[in-house]
C-alpha cells in the first residue's frame, strides 16, 4: 500500500472556507483558538498519521489481534504507537480542560481523526471510541464518577467503550437482557455483549467499558435501560488500581476488514454474582445517554467513509501516475502524449479518478459542517445555539450514511482503477475496500439513519429545519449566479433543490399516513438528500474558488473543475432517488415475505 499524505490544504479550506469554523472562534469558550493554531496543530497530526501510524496499517490487516487466555493481545507494534499518541496529547485535544483537556473545537477532533482513520482505521476506532465514552460521562455521570475516571480517560491512560449489542439484540435495544441487581453502592452486572470494538488490549492499563443493562423490575423495552460504567480493574478511592472485575473478553470475531481492530465477545459476571458496575445518571434513562455517545460516534464513522474515500484516491492517483499501458485517445490538456503512456491519462481512467475526488470532497465537506454546527451548538447558550444544534442532528444520519455509502463506491472504484492488481492483496487498494464496508453498518446501519433523518428529522417538524437549509443552499445559488463560469453548475443545483422540496411535499401528505412507506422511501430520500447537499457544498467551494483563484491558481481551478464534474455527472442521481421514492408507495412492487422463501 503506498504512502498516506494528508491532504492537509484540503482539510483547511473546507474547514476554514466552506464549514466557516471562524464562526466557532467568536465563542468564549474557543477565544484562544484561530486558524493559524489549528494548522499548526493539524499539520502536527497529519505528520504523526503518515510517520507512525500508516506503516502499521498493513500489520494490523496482516496479523490481526488474538486472545491469549481471556486477554487480547493486540498487533504488534500498537501499543508503542499508542504511548506517542498519549504522549503527544492527542485524546485530550477536544476535552474539557477541567479534566486535563485542550478545550478546542471538537471539529478539530474531527479533521485530525479524519487523517488517523485514513492512515490506520484499526487503530484510530479505539481513541474515538474513548472520546465518546468521555463525552457521555461528562454530560450524565455524576460529580464522583466524572472525578474518578475522566482525567485518565481524557489523558489517554485508560481507554473507554460502548456496550450496547447482544447476540439476540441487535439493532433492537428493547430486547438486551444484560442485568444489573443493586449491591449496596454499586450494581452486579451479568451477561455477554458481542461487536465490542476494542474491549479488550494490554495498551493501557484500564479500560472503562459503558454498559446497557436491565435493572431488576424494570419497565420492558427501552424504557426499562440504564447506563453502567463497569472498569476493567477496579478503582480504589485514592485511585489506585485495584482488583480484575468480572469482565473479559471470550473471543475476538474474524472480520472481513479492519482486522487490527479486537471485535470482542465480553463476558460480564461470568465467574461471580456480577462485575461490578456503577449506575450513569438515573436509572432506566441509559439509552437516552448512550446516543450522546451514539451520534458522536456516528458523525465519527461518517469520516472515516471520508478518510477511507481520501486514502483510497490518493492510492488510486498514486498507481495509474505509475501504471503505464497502452496509448490513449487524449484531451487538449494532454496534448503531447504520443505514445504508450500512464493510464491516468486514459479518459475512463479520469472519469473514476474525478468520481472518486467528487465523492471525497461532497462527503468531507457535509462532515465537516456537521461537525462546526456542533460547536456552534455546544458552545454557546442563545437562540443561535439551539439554531446550530439543531442544524448538526439534521445532518448527522446524512453525514454518517451518505458519506459511508459513498465510500463503498470510492474505494471499490479503487480497486478498478488497479485493474487486476486491485483484486491482489499486496497493493493494499482491496483492505481499503474491506475496511469501509463496516462502515454502513457499525453504529447504526443506512437503514436506521435512513428512517431517523425522514422520521425524527423531517415529517416531525413538518421538514421546518430542512427548510432553514435550504435557505442557506438558495443563498449560495445567488452568489453563484454572479460567476458567469458557474451558471451551468447554479442550474443544476436549483433543479435538484426545486425536486427535493417537491419530494418533501409529497411525503409530508402522504409519510405520517403511511409508515410501510416512509420506511420503503427512507433510503433513497436520505441518498438524494445527501446528494443534493454535497452539491451544494461544492458549489459553495466553486464561490470561494471563483473568487480566490488568483491566489493559488492550480487548487482553486481545481476546486471548479471538481464541482462541475459532480453537477454534471453525481447530481443527476438525485432525480432517481427521487424517482424511486415516489415510487415507494406502489406495494405491488413488494414482493410478500413468504415469496423470498418459496
Amino acid at each position: 500500500m503506498s504512502n498516506y499524505t494528508a491532504p492537509l490544504k484540503e482539510i483547511n479550506f473546507v474547514l476554514n472556507e466552506v464549514a466557516d469554523i471562524g464562526r466557532v472562534y467568536n465563542q468564549a469558550r474557543f477565544a484562544e483558538s484561530n486558524a493559524e493554531l489549528i494548522a499548526s496543530i493539524l499539520e502536527e497530526g497529519a505528520k504523526f498519521a503518515s510517520g507512525v501510524l500508516g506503516p502499521l496499517n498493513t500489520v494490523g490487516d496482516l496479523i490481526g489481534s488474538k486472545i491469549v487466555d481471556k486477554h487480547v493481545r493486540e498487533t504488534s507494534g500498537f501499543a508503542e504507537a499508542y504511548q506517542k499518541f498519549i504522549e503527544g496529547g492527542w485524546t485530550a485535544l477536544p476535552c474539557d480542560p477541567e479534566y486535563g483537556g485542550m478545550g478546542l473545537p471538537e471539529s478539530i477532533g474531527i479533521a485530525a481523526m479524519e487523517m488517523w482513520s485514513a492512515a490506520n482505521l484499526s487503530f484510530a476506532l479505539c481513541p474515538m471510541l474513548g472520546q465518546g465514552a468521555i463525552e457521555a460521562l461528562q454530560s450524565h455521570a455524576s460529580d464522583e464518577l466524572r472525578d474518578m475516571y475522566l482525567a485518565k480517560m481524557v489523558s489517554g491512560e485508560w481507554t473507554g467503550t460502548m456496550n450496547l449489542t447482544e447476540s439476540q439484540a441487535g439493532s433492537d435495544l428493547a430486547s438486551i437482557r444484560t442485568r444489573a441487581v443493586p449491591d449496596g453502592d454499586h450494581f452486579l452486572l451479568s451477561g455477554t455483549k458481542i461487536f465490542i470494538t476494542w474491549g479488550d488490549h494490554q495498551m493501557t492499563e484500564n479500560i472503562i467499558h459503558l454498559v446497557l443493562a436491565r435493572v431488576e423490575g424494570a419497565p420492558e423495552g427501552v424504557r426499562g435501560i440504564s447506563l453502567f460504567v463497569v472498569p476493567k480493574f477496579l478503582v480504589e478511592e485514592s485511585g489506585e488500581l485495584g482488583a480484575h472485575n468480572d469482565v473479559y473478553a471470550l473471543s475476538v470475531e474474524h472480520k472481513i476488514g479492519i482486522h487490527g481492530s479486537p471485535t470482542c465477545v465480553m463476558s460480564y459476571g461470568e465467574n461471580s454474582t456480577g462485575a461490578v458496575g456503577f449506575l450513569v445518571g438515573e436509572e432506566n434513562m441509559g439509552l437516552s445517554y448512550m446516543f450522546t455517545m451514539m451520534n458522536h460516534a456516528r458523525l465519527n464513522v461518517g469520516v472515516e467513509g471520508v478518510a477511507l474515500s481520501d486514502r483510497a484516491y490518493q492510492q488510486a492517483v498514486s498507481y495509474a501516475s505509475d501504471r503505464v499501458q497502452g496509448k490513449p485517445p487524449v484531451a487538449n490538456q494532454d496534448a503531447g502524449i504520443t505514445k504508450n503512456a500512464p493510464i491516468i491519462y486514459h479518459p475512463d481512467v479520469k472519469r473514476m479518478l474525478m468520481l472518486m475526488r467528487s465523492l471525497t470532497e461532497g462527503s468531507r465537506a457535509l462532515c465537516y459542517l456537521t461537525a462546526v454546527n456542533f460547536d456552534l451548538g455546544h458552545g454557546g447558550s442563545d437562540e443561535g445555539a439551539e439554531t446550530a444544534l439543531a442544524r448538526a442532528e439534521l445532518l448527522t444520519p446524512i453525514a454518517k450514511a451518505w458519506s459511508t455509502e459513498v465510500s463503498q463506491e470510492v474505494t471499490s472504484l479503487g480497486v478498478q482503477v488497479h485493474g487486476g492488481m486491485g483484486y491482489i492483496e499486496e497493493t493494499g487498494a482491496a483492505q481499503l475496500m474491506r475496511d469501509a464496508r463496516i462502515t454502513t453498518i457499525y453504529e447504526g446501519t443506512t437503514g436506521i439513519q435512513a428512517n431517523d433523518f425522514i422520521g425524527r428529522k423531517v415529517l416531525r417538524d413538518g421538514a421546518t429545519e430542512l427548510a432553514g437549509l435550504l435557505v442557506d443552499v438558495r443563498s449560495t445559488l445567488d452568489s453563484a449566479k454572479e460567476h458567469e463560469a458557474l451558471l451551468t453548475v447554479a442550474s443544476a443545483l436549483e433543479s435538484s433543490i426545486v425536486e427535493l422540496e417537491q419530494i418533501t411535499e409529497w411525503l409530508i401528505m402522504r409519510g405520517k399516513k403511511d409508515p410501510v412507506l416512509t420506511s420503503t422511501a427512507a433510503f433513497n430520500y436520505l441518498m438524494g438528500a445527501g446528494t443534493c447537499i454535497a452539491g451544494w457544498l461544492l458549489v459553495k467551494s466553486a464561490v470561494i474558488s471563483m473568487k480566490k483563484v488568483n491566489d493559488d491558481p492550480d487548487f482553486y481551478t481545481s476546486k471548479i473543475t471538481t464541482c462541475r464534474f459532480f453537477t454534471a455527472h453525481v447530481l443527476p442521481r438525485s432525480a432517481s432517488y427521487f424517482a424511486a421514492v415516489r415510487s415507494s408507495g406502489e406495494a405491488d412492487l413488494m414482493l410478500p415475505a413468504s415469496a423470498f422463501l418459496g
